[in-house]
């Protein structure tokens, strides 16, 4: 055995070793139980990033960990390489997106087998290889078919910077999340995923979830919405025709109180009283250039104008004038809304902004409606308590907030103006991106046989390559013969789609590809051997967007008959950023570390060791140079132990148990007190410095013990079997060659987890601290069986504390069991 630890040979040999036997290799077998563990794949950006490195470390010590268990693993990895980035790096520097991504694709492959990740390359796979995006393009037109996937004409959120749509879970605080450029409202024709068909399984599925984190399963139970209301209608007439204005409310109980309606710019209503109204007409053009997600709508300043048009309350017969609002949305409810001030907050404030009436219909006291303030909102206004009561509302006065919904819901029933209805905040998933890096969508259009799908035989409809980057247009547009093609039903000339799918149709289904990648389909019967993953790691930023679009996608697999599964992910860490200086990792902040650096300074086992060291998983993680030295440090401390301990001969004694001293009694008692932490934290916990910790602490008893008995050679070397085995999984290179060096045949990465032995945790006495006043006066050894009276007596004629006593009267004395006594006196 070498002296000196030597990380870079080390880690170039073991990492060869793998590779050439294959060790990572998944194949379907029914001996061993089968374990899925994925890291969420990433970005071809160029460079692995710290957040990488760390999400990836926590999925491979998870994956060798339930190696060692005995089960059968996979995991697999890939990359998400579509995308804009690809793009604009194009219009930089003169590359094709394909030459760029496949380039960086080799670099970070590179990477990610030098920091030592046990991944089955042999399933890798890119998305924006033709060979996988064929099968999206197929899946997509089965989907046609059963009118799950529709085009329609629709206000959508457009990003000006990459001249693109966005869905509403793109939209972060208005603006792009990819370059954060402020949106802007467009209407465009685009197609949609029926998401909204499997909203409510989608939500009542949440509770099988119990692998996932309470956070995420509440952002996206939030985001899909149920609510219970009443849709309803306000009759008005438009050029003399009988017409209705329909909302839909969860406030029922407070249509007495409606003083106007706002409607979205967008709405047929609006847009009729625009053309006589150049003041509307710019305003409507105004409303065009906001987003359209919710989260805008909130934070957004409220503004509006009159249409001039006036529709009659169903209940009142009272007429009631329509505003159109910038915050109602066309793609929301019946872009329409109920406008109560007295009970609504965004009413209210609108209501005083622009003069309108503000009707109380609601009070905690029905005969007091004094303490109602029309300036000023208070909470209560809005509130749903039962001890709340109508006030004002004819007929529904003195009713309880339910009892006023029922009562109004079935008189609106009555009238055939309304009715109690569920309805999903949750909406259809626009999949219509207006880039070149991506999948195309695989439909023409005919002038006499509108859309048609492009034959299955012609998939995949492929990119061309010789396109112009130049960010004036989709590049798929401008193309002089892409769009050219002819109908597959007619054969008349025909526009094939210029519009590429969202990259997040490629990332909702890869894990099932994974499980079956050479296969001649889109999944083959391997997917269900090893779907659903059983261990996801990836960020919280991903709770609604992808993990919400791989939900519904898996869905879609299942009803189609692809796979037999109903949720994709059985349990879901969501680890924490990587920050420096206190703030999130960047390049535009100039806090970053280079992860290419440090491997070639300490190696991998070290980047890995801090990364798992330095916070649990879920927590935000923040860098220390420091804490790099110190993992390095302790490296080298295991390493000195193992060559000062196989230095002087590997024992051939066995361990005689029946002849230790005390003191081997204690070492080894550690040792397995180790085995069953580390076994907890690790495989129940998901915590993993503690873990480390344990080891360390134990490692530090070694150094101290300088038996060099038969027993205490032994002790040594099951000691540092043990701490090499539960390492393993954390600093596998290190792990590999201390094991053979400890003078075993066999590679440590087939070694199962160690054992801890019941019998060494038995302890025949227990060291207690002596405090006198909270303050440590001395040590006892008492047998573990002793009372609580006989730990009382043996601490009081202990020689230390009836010095320190001196005689004076003792008030009280605590004893915490099987660790200290104080004393007070």
């Amino acid at each position: 055995m070498q002296e000196n630890y030597q990380p870079l040979d080390i880690e170039q040999n073991v990492q060869k070793l793998w590779a050439e036997s294959g060790t990572f290799k998944a194949t379907e077998t029914t001996s061993a139980e089968k374990y899925y563990c994925l890291s969420m794949f990433p970005y071809p950006s160029g460079k692995l990033h710290m957040g990488h490195v760390r999400n990836y470390t926590i999925g491979d010590v998870i994956s060798r960990y339930q190696r060692m268990l005995g089960k059968n693993v996979l995991q697999p990895m890939g990359w998400d390489a579509f995308g804009l980035p690809a793009e604009n790096a194009a219009m930089q520097h003169g590359v094709h997106p394909a030459e760029w991504t496949y380039s960086n694709i080799d670099y970070m492959r590179d990477q990610l087998k030098r920091l030592g990740f046990g991944y089955d390359w042999d399933r890798e796979i890119a998305t924006c290889d033709p060979d996988y995006y064929k099968w999206e393009q197929w899946f997509f037109l089965k989907l046609l078919e059963k009118g799950l996937a529709y085009k329609k004409t629709a206000p959508v959120n457009w990003c000006p910077h990459d001249m693109t749509v966005l869905a509403n879970e793109q939209v972060i605080d208005g603006c792009c999340w990819r370059c954060d450029t402020k949106v802007e409202r467009k209407e465009i024709a685009q197609w949609f995923l029926k998401i909204t068909a499997y909203a409510d399984e989608l939500l009542q599925s949440l509770d099988t979830l119990d692998g996932w984190p309470e956070q995420v399963k509440t952002m996206q139970a939030n985001w899909i919405g149920k609510s219970y209301g009443v849709r309803f209608a306000f009759p008005y007439q438009l050029d003399g025709k009988d017409e209705l204005l329909w909302v839909y409310t969860t406030r029922a109980d407070t249509i007495m109180g409606v003083t106007f309606c706002a409607v979205a710019a967008a709405h047929p209503l609006a847009i009729h009283a625009s053309k006589s109204n150049a003041k509307l007409a710019e305003f409507l053009k105004e409303c065009e250039q906001s987003g359209t997600a919710e989260a805008d709508m909130a934070t957004m300043e409220k503004k509006g104008l009159p249409t001039g048009i006036s529709v009659t309350h169903p209940l009142t017969g009272e007429q009631i004038p329509v505003w159109v609002g910038n915050y109602v949305l066309m793609s929301y409810g019946e872009g329409a809304v109920m406008a109560v001030p007295a009970h609504d907050e965004r009413d209210f404030y609108f209501a005083n902004t622009y003069g309108l009436p503000i009707v109380q219909v609601l009070d905690r006291n029905a005969a007091d409606t004094k303490s109602f303030d029309q300036k000023a909102w208070q909470e209560w206004y809005a509130s749903k308590d039962e001890k709340m009561v109508l006030v004002n509302s004819g007929n529904y006065s003195g009713l309880s907030h339910k009892a006023a919904i029922d009562a109004i819901a079935d008189d609106l029933k009555i009238k055939n103006l309304g009715d109690k209805q569920v309805q999903f905040r949750l909406r259809d998933w626009g999949v219509s991106r207006q880039r070149y890096w991506g999948a195309p969508i695989p439909v023409i259009y005919c002038d006499d046989c509108g859309t048609v799908p492009v034959p299955e035989q012609d998939l995949p409809v492929t990119l061309p390559k010789d396109v112009v980057l130049d960010g004036s247009q989709s590049p798929l547009v401008a193309h002089p013969t892409f769009s050219k093609c002819n109908c597959p039903t007619c054969a008349k000339p025909a526009r094939r789609e210029t519009d590429t799918f969202d990259t997040f149709m490629e990332s909702s289904w890869y894990f099932a590809r994974f499980a079956c990648n050479k296969a001649d389909a889109m999944l083959d019967k391997e997917v269900d051997h090893w779907l659903p993953v059983d261990h996801y790691i990836g960020g919280i930023e991903h709770a609604i967007l992808h993990l919400l679009y791989s939900r519904f996608y898996t869905k879609l697999l299942r009803d189609e008959g692809l796979v037999a599964c109903d949720e994709p992910f059985k349990k879901l860490l969501t680890q924490g950023m990587v920050l420096k200086d206190g703030s999130k990792m960047s390049k535009s902040k100039g806090n970053t570390v280079d992860p290419q650096g440090l491997i070639d300074q300490y190696g991998a086992d070290t980047v890995r060791l801090f990364i798992m060291f330095a916070a649990p998983p879920e927590q935000s993680l923040e860098w220390s140079d420091s804490g790099v030295e110190g993992a390095s440090r302790f490296l080298k401390r295991l390493w000195k132990q193992v060559y000062q301990h196989v230095s002087g001969g590997i024992p051939e004694q066995t361990l005689d148990t029946a002849s230790l001293t005390s003191e081997q009694q204690a070492v080894r008692r550690q040792l397995h007190q180790t085995i069953q932490k580390v076994t907890h934290d690790m495989g129940v916990r998901t915590i993993y410095n503690t873990a480390i910790a344990a080891n360390m602490e134990l490692l530090n008893t070694l150094s101290r013990f300088e038996d060099d008995s038969a027993n205490g050679k032994a002790i040594r070397q099951e000691a540092l079997n043990a701490i090499v085995l539960m390492l393993s999984p954390i600093v596998p290179h290190i792990c590999h060659q201390l094991w053979q060096d400890l003078g075993h045949s066999d590679s440590v990465v087939s070694v199962s987890w160690p054992q801890f032995d019941e019998s060494a945790l038995v302890q025949d006495s227990i060291e207690f601290v002596l405090q006198i006043n909270g303050k440590l006066r001395s040590k006892l050894s008492l047998p573990t069986s002793a009372t609580n009276d006989e730990i009382e007596k043996a601490a009081l004629a202990d020689v230390n504390i009836v010095k320190f006593i001196e005689g004076q009267p003792v008030k009280k004395i605590v004893i915490v069991p099987k660790k200290l006594v104080n004393i007070v006196i």
